[in-house]
């Protein structure tokens, strides 16, 4: 039994995936306080969007190299299996991931990854990995028509002839470091590598600093895999956004926009209609049933469901939301379901300029109107609210007509309180309805009323002052 779980083991050992990321640097050109690698594209950190493809690889080890604002990076991003180690100083990209060795299994295959370079695809990270078989040294490359920062693939004779030439890699030459005729190759390292996790641990140790900047560059280990006989492959992503670093404001905003680009051209392709896909924003999960439209500006953030049929109007804002078939959402509404979530019946009417909170949960053909708040409250069927109303906190009947400048007061400074309102309810203009307090099916409440105690069923409720003229009573007059 001992032998054949040694046997299992090694057999362990030699799949074993490790994954690396590389999240040290500061990012000087963001001119930022926040750490580069926190700052956010789609919704999420440029990190957060690289461990979720490195999860999506099952990875045994995950491995976040941290440096600048170390703390709050390292408590901000989570990932299965994922630890941190902390490269301080930092004096370079090959100093960096050997950091990460102890961390890493004794044999297996280790990727490469940049924590500032977020597009990158699972079927390309798992496509690279493939190609390294775990005795191969596997880099991305990519040609780009303006190389310039990037590390240039060597290949053919020792002089680097250029990648259109041909020939094998047999080394990368850091941008700062590259000759004249080096700097005219186009083929790119993007900094993604997959290799044999042995080998690399003995290349890492060789590293030296002798270099214009003193940095030991990782770069550095082609030449050594070349030396020791193992074969320097080369894998290409699919587009060149997969493999673009973020190192300024205008190259994330590049970056947001081609990622949006993608996710507007899927929900097309998946037949949503969008009125200009340039005007898009998804920063989560958003998914469609058929004859969906989408108008100008609208923003999508978390997880967001629509229904066969449904419109969302321009300039909205909807957030963790379930919206069902048939319903319209007008222009300038904002739906922010938070944790608890927001749900939008079938054949809803809401908005222009409606507030949906988190706990929002309302039914079939139901309609919220202009500067109209929901929160944590329950609709049902055929209830309305369609003018200048707050519901919070509140369980709301069918087919209930609650009046324009209504509200339910369920705060008393210290606790929330619930308010119940029956079906078939008239609610009037200008009431108050202080919670707790339940109000009886079929009930009337008359405008500009506030009432603090239950309302019967069927009969018509008023508390308000008695109307008073006073005709002695003078405006008052400003004195000179």
């Amino acid at each position: 039994m001992a032998a054949n779980d040694g046997a299992m083991n090694e057999k362990n050992e030699v799949m074993a995936l490790d994954i690396v990321v590389m999240a040290a640097g500061k990012g000087t050109r963001m001119k930022s306080k926040l750490p580069k690698v926190l700052h956010k594209l789609a919704g999420r950190s440029l990190l957060q969007h690289v461990l979720a493809t490195a999860a999506a690889l099952e990875a045994d080890a995950i491995v976040a190299i941290t440096g600048h604002g170390a703390e709050l990076v390292e408590a901000a991003v989570a990932a299965p299996h994922l630890s941190f180690v902390r490269q301080e100083p930092q004096l370079g990209t090959g100093h960096a991931v050997q950091q990460a060795v102890p961390a890493l299994h004794e044999r297996g295959t280790t990727l490469i990854l940049n924590g500032d370079v977020p597009l990158i695809e699972t079927a390309t990270a798992r496509a690279l990995v493939q190609a390294c078989g775990g005795d191969k040294l596997a880099l991305l490359t990519i040609e780009l028509a303006d190389p310039t920062g990037y590390g240039r693939i060597l290949r053919g004779d020792p002089a680097g002839r250029s990648a259109t030439e041909g020939g094998r890699v047999h080394g990368i030459v850091e941008h700062k470091d590259a000759t004249p005729g080096q700097r005219a190759i186009r083929e790119i390292y993007t900094g993604v590598m997959a290799a044999p996790t042995d080998r690399l641990k003995t290349w890492l140790a060789a590293l030296n600093n002798d270099n214009s900047q003193g940095e030991f560059y990782l770069t550095d280990i082609v030449a050594m895999a070349v030396a020791d006989g193992v074969h320097v492959v080369t894998a290409h992503p699919a587009s060149e956004a997969e493999v673009l670093g973020v190192n300024s404001p205008a190259q994330l905003a590049d970056l947001e926009r081609r990622f949006q680009h993608k996710q507007a051209e899927a929900l097309m392709e998946a037949g949503v209609r969008l009125a200009d896909p340039a005007r898009l924003d998804v920063r989560g999960e958003l998914v469609c049933g058929s004859d969906v439209e989408i108008d100008v500006n609208c923003i999508f953030e978390g997880r967001v469901a629509l229904g066969d049929g449904v419109r969302i109007g321009a300039n909205c804002i909807v957030k963790n939301a379930v919206i069902a078939a048939g319903a319209v959402i007008h222009p300038f509404t904002h739906i922010d379901g938070d944790t608890l979530g927001v749900k939008v019946g079938a054949g809803s009417l809401i908005g222009p300029y409606a507030r949906l909170r988190p706990g929002a949960d309302l039914a079939e053909d139901v309609h919220i109107g202009n500067f109209v708040e929901v929160k944590n409250s329950t609709l049902a069927r055929g209830a309305k609210a369609n003018h200048l109303a707050y519901l919070g906190d509140t369980t709301v009947g069918e087919r209930v007509n609650f009046g324009a400048g209504s509200i339910t007061a369920n705060y008393d400074g210290v606790n929330k309180h619930r308010t119940v309102i029956g079906a078939d309810v008239q609610v009037g203009s200008n009431c108050v309805l202080v919670a707790p307090i339940t109000v009886g099916d079929g009930a009337t409440i008359g405008g500009g009323s506030t009432i603090a105690g239950n309302a019967p069923a069927g009969q018509l409720t008023v508390a308000r002052a008695k109307q008073v003229t006073l005709p002695s009573w003078k405006r008052p007059v400003k004195t000179k």
